[in-house]
């Protein structure tokens, strides 16, 4: 952990400079942590223990006359603290909160656009949640359209309703009596599969030699192949939170102009947040990933506090993203709390209703 070498004094010092940057955006001042720190220190100590906190590399100074301002392992440091100190949060305040805005019993999807709203509004950064999946999602139907010359549109259906649209060129003029014929065959023999497994059957049927002189089949298949090829698994996500990005940006600078071209992108492009989670929660429970320790360089601007929920043997996500110069105590409180919540929720069936 990042605060393993450090000393208690360094620690505390550390924790009240992060703690003030947060608040004022402004370099830190060793007389600013005099004054407001109560470490009963002189100010030579104070500024000794600055300058050992920037030489490790916790600290820097934006230039030589200012304070000094949290490097992301600086911010790293502070929230090990936080989470080697914390206590489970009360989920009862966030618990009726949630219930009061999505109703009581409720659907799942309306249960989790309560959530991320919840969560945004509590935090004034971006909410988000993803609903708990099974393994894999199941193949139920295929349909096929013929277009115009050769191309066909395809349709597919996943179970739980997600549908797919895709236009592939077969190379063929077919009737609609033929796709019809081919649909029937896919169907029949692929569903309720997760899609993996079509898939790998599809390819291994088509190197049967039966294929060979069963036109039908070489048909279906050589249709199967081109529209599983690159499909990819439906992602779902809710998502809010723009406009007090834009709030955080106009009034108290949080959030620079970068930092919220970013996110905006990334409310966008929501499959991408979904696969960055999918990386990231790995087990269960709390996690923060702060700037510069995500892969992609436009998001080492960004902070994500996240922790996962169950529904039975299912796991699903919630949390935050804002910048590095984030609240982490209060949004890791948050997070937690409404994780607990919606576990407790889900586990006494108020939210796990169908259509």
């Amino acid at each position: 952990m990042a605060i393993s070498r450090l000393s208690e004094r360094s620690r505390r010092i550390l924790a009240a400079l992060v703690g003030e940057y947060v608040e004022t955006g402004e370099p830190v001042a060793s007389a600013t942590l005099v004054k407001r720190g109560g470490f009963g220190l002189s100010s030579a100590t104070v500024r000794n223990v600055l300058a050992s906190l920037e030489e490790q590399g916790y600290v820097y100074q934006p230039h030589t006359s200012a304070g000094r301002v949290p490097t992301d392992f600086g911010y790293r440091c502070y929230v090990d603290m936080l989470l080697e100190t914390r206590r489970p949060g009360r989920a009862m305040g966030v618990e009726a909160q949630l219930l009061a805005q999505a109703g009581s019993p409720t659907l799942m999807d309306a249960a989790l656009t309560t959530v991320s709203h919840v969560l945004s509004e509590a935090s004034h950064h971006v909410g988000f949640a993803v609903p708990p999946v099974s393994e894999e999602s199941a193949f139920q139907q295929i349909d096929f359209v013929p277009l115009a010359e050769t191309k066909v549109l395809v349709v597919v259906v996943m179970r739980g309703g997600h549908v797919s649209n895709k236009v592939v060129d077969i190379g063929e003029h077919l009737q609609m009596a033929d796709l019809h014929q081919a649909a029937n065959y896919l169907n029949e023999q692929f569903a309720g599969l997760p899609l993996s497994q079509v898939r790998a059957a599809v390819l291994t049927r088509m190197a049967e030699e039966r294929t060979l002189y069963d036109a039908l089949l070489s048909r279906a298949l050589r249709l199967a192949e081109s529209t599983f090829t690159g499909l990819s698994e439906p992602q779902v996500l809710f998502i809010e939170g723009a406009a007090s990005l834009v709030e955080e940006t106009e009034e108290g600078g949080r959030v620079s102009l970068g930092t919220l071209r970013t996110l905006l992108t990334m409310i966008e492009e929501k499959h991408r947040l979904v696969r960055l989670l999918t990386e990231y929660m790995e087990g269960p429970g709390l996690m923060v990933i702060i700037g510069t320790e995500h892969s992609a360089p436009d998001l080492r601007e960004v902070s994500l506090v996240a922790t996962t929920y169950t529904d039975g043997d299912r796991r699903g996500a919630i949390g935050v993203i804002g910048p590095t110069r984030m609240k982490y105590s209060r949004a890791i409180s948050i997070v937690d709390s409404a994780g607990r919540a919606v576990t407790r929720l889900l586990q006494h069936g108020v939210w796990n209703q169908t259509p």
